[in-house]
């Protein structure tokens, strides 16, 4: 599937974009430099004629990511709530991919939910209506039960939304492999891993079993959080490509007009989304990772109501702390521990000036503080760290992909709502709250704690892992590695598992 049949898809895609006005619109929105521009649009007018015309009912940027399939109206998502990148006006043309898509048949719609149920919709629901969202994998229609009256929204994937996927996937790691190809420069970004992390993320996407799932677990680490809230899933009446939750009710967080009218303060809620993004990051290593304005509503009583859980980001303990490192030492102006974290964290290669980085990572950070969101250039701010992160040769983090990926997309939502908001101070106290509890004297203990539990349960083991170690250094030793140090190594190998033993031992003891 991703031979070079693929040159065509993407031939497609540049048709597609000239045919419908659509490159000439984004390449103003980006302010792309004259060679640039030409460039793309020599290569893509000899083609146009292949290019899909679109419905001619929508501006021309919508009308060509809509016209190209599912992966292209993902990322025309992204861009929808960042109009300090691409401009308000066609963030704005935009943000009718989130959940305002041409829906498929009712029919349709019903066939598949009998098909997964087993039984027949009006022996399940009352009241189902036409499609009341509708995005580039599945829509929603509302009903009610038919035994409880309560309300629900149900949520169908689209007919051949997988097939429709996987062609566009492979498309994407054709380009992926070209421009490792063609640009060595590039390999340090890891193209390809970069799609395989999207093609994971997208597949787990297809299967609302787990979204449910997800839902259920992001609802118990939350369950305490002040000013937000979920719906809850209705497990007898989901499956792999049906999902029942409790409907939502609440004012679509990308309707400032709306909300201004709700009387809620729009201001509170830009700080409450960001807050909320960092505590479940940081805190929890678990994110909701497609928090656009699609996927979030203002309830009557003010809080944030979070749906939509098919893309969710998992980081792990030791990454959380070095993610909330590098923003602390930002949020205190301290870039030279910020250099030194992605050093100690091997995002720049040992090689490099610590020195040089940080004063690069100042030049970075500096016109940030004191200074109006409004006023800064997200665009300039970009395109120089790309800079940056090449000439130290940092390598692109998969792990990472969907952090920093959400993190661009809650900010824009942030700043939707409150154009002046201050993402630096708005961030500041959730850090700082994870600092405290991460990196003081109880976290510490904790972790000793968890290492010390681990070499508990290689007690028995013990004798056999020295044995196995004398062994090893009374083999013969290659010329390389003088058989004296080798020995030296598995004795202190062997002391520390034994220090690691006797010291479980005593805290056993003492417990």
């Amino acid at each position: 599937m991703r031979g070079p049949h693929n040159i065509i898809r993407l031939i497609r895609t540049g048709a597609t974009l000239e045919r419908t006005g659509a490159m000439a619109v984004v390449m103003d929105a980006l302010d792309a430099p004259p060679l640039v521009r030409g460039t793309l649009r020599c290569l893509a007018w000899p083609f146009k004629w292949l290019g899909a015309k679109g419905d001619l009912a929508m501006p021309p940027a919508t009308r060509a990511l809509t016209a190209l399939g599912p992966a292209y109206i993902k990322f025309g998502q992204i861009l929808s709530t960042r109009p300090d990148l691409v401009g308000g006006e066609l963030a704005a043309q935009m943000r009718v991919l989130q959940d305002k898509l041409p829906p498929f048949p009712v029919a349709d719609a019903k066939a598949s939910i009998e098909a997964e149920l087993g039984a027949p919709v009006e022996a399940m629901f009352d009241d189902f209506s036409p499609a009341v969202a509708a995005a580039s994998i599945a829509q929603v229609h509302k009903a009610r039960l038919k035994d409880t009256d309560e309300a629900v929204a149900i949520k169908v994937l689209r007919p051949g939304i997988e097939r429709a996927f996987r062609v566009d996937i492979d498309a994407f790691y054709f380009a992926a492999s070209i421009i490792e190809l063609l640009s060595p420069s590039s390999r340090r970004l890891h193209p390809t891993d970069v799609i395989a992390h999207f093609e994971g993320v997208v597949m787990g996407e297809l299967d609302l079993r787990l979204e449910a799932s997800s839902a259920s677990e992001f609802e118990a680490n939350i369950k305490d959080d002040e000013g937000v809230q979920l719906p809850s899933i209705k497990w007898d009446l989901s499956s792999r490509r049906v999902m029942t939750m409790d409907w939502a009710d609440g004012v679509p967080l990308g309707d400032n007009d709306a909300i201004d009218a709700a009387g809620h303060d729009r201001t509170r809620l830009g700080d409450r989304v960001l807050q909320l993004f960092l505590n479940h990051a940081l805190r929890d290593g678990y994110f909701h990772a497609d928090m656009h304005q699609g996927n979030l509503k203002v309830a009557p009583n003010g809080n944030i109501i979070i749906y939509d859980f098919g893309i969710m980001g998992h980081i792990d303990e030791y990454t959380r702390r070095v993610y909330a490192e590098i923003l602390y030492g930002f949020i205190k102006r301290d870039y030279q521990r910020v250099a030194e974290v992605h050093f100690e964290a091997g995002y720049v290669p040992p090689d490099r000036d610590v020195d040089e980085f940080a004063r690069a990572l100042r030049a970075v950070g500096e016109p940030i503080f004191g200074m109006d969101a409004s006023r800064i250039s997200m665009g300039s701010l970009l395109s120089y760290l790309f800079e940056v992160t090449e000439r130290f040769g940092m390598e692109t983090r998969t792990e990472l992909i969907l952090l920093q990926r959400t993190m661009v997309v809650v900010e824009g939502v942030a700043r939707s709502l409150n154009p002046q908001i201050n993402i630096w101070q708005v961030a500041k106290p959730v850090v700082e709250d994870y600092i405290r509890q991460a990196l003081g004297p109880r976290a510490i203990a904790q972790s000793l704690g968890k290492t010390l539990a681990v070499l508990a349960r290689f007690g028995p083991r013990l004798p056999q892992l020295v044995e196995t170690a004398i062994m090893r250094s009374a083999a013969p030793t290659p010329p390389e590695v003088p058989r004296r140090r080798r020995r030296d190594l598995a004795l202190w190998g062997i002391g520390g598992l034994v220090l690691g033993a006797v010291l479980t031992l005593a805290i056993v003891q003492l417990g």
